[in-house]
């Protein structure tokens, strides 16, 4: 398992709202706000911790495609959230991250709600580096629907040595 991560104000949101129904609606409006992009498949979180993220998504009309099966980009989406959430509570505070690209497999049709589950298991963090995070997505049956690896490019955040502005320069030229 990942080593704890302190002083990440997400997971400090997290773990003070994780409680209550309400407190686990709010966390989720705070990262819709933050992303709003996020917004679109109403994400539920369940669990939140370095090296785990798993949500869910219900299966509705305004995620759905012709089919009336849960549309496939709706669920790249929460593998994107998934992951990007296990990511930022992961990382040492000193690091930042952003993903740089997804290989997805859509395995089977999904006609019930969908949850997602982002595992990164890396310990010992140094410098710049691509790391790829597993997500398996499943159906209400426990059918795993979706599989995919997000890449993530994780640097030192800038004004942390020389590496930092090295490591942003490289970034903003390849993302």
């Amino acid at each position: 398992m990942a080593a704890p991560v302190t002083g990440n104000p997400v997971l400090a949101r997290w773990q003070r709202l994780s409680g209550s129904a309400f407190g686990r609606w709010l966390f989720a409006r705070a990262v819709a706000h933050r992303a709003p992009y996020f917004a679109t498949i109403a994400p539920r979180f369940h669990e939140l911790r370095p090296g785990l993220c798993r949500a869910s998504m219900r299966k509705r009309r305004r995620v759905e495609n012709h089919i009336r099966t849960v549309h496939a980009l709706a669920m790249g989406n929460l593998v994107e959230l998934v992951a990007g959430l296990v990511t930022e509570v992961t990382i040492p505070a000193d690091m930042r991250w952003i993903p740089r690209g997804m290989t997805i497999e859509y395995l089977k049709k999904a006609a019930t709600d969908v949850s997602a589950t982002a595992r990164l298991d890396k310990v010992g963090w140094s410098g710049a580096e691509n790391i790829g995070v597993l997500v398996g997505v499943h159906d209400t049956g426990g059918v795993e629907v979706v599989r995919a690896v997000v890449t993530m490019y994780v640097s030192p955040r800038p004004g942390r040595g020389a590496t930092g502005a090295r490591d942003q320069g490289a970034r903003d030229s390849n993302a």
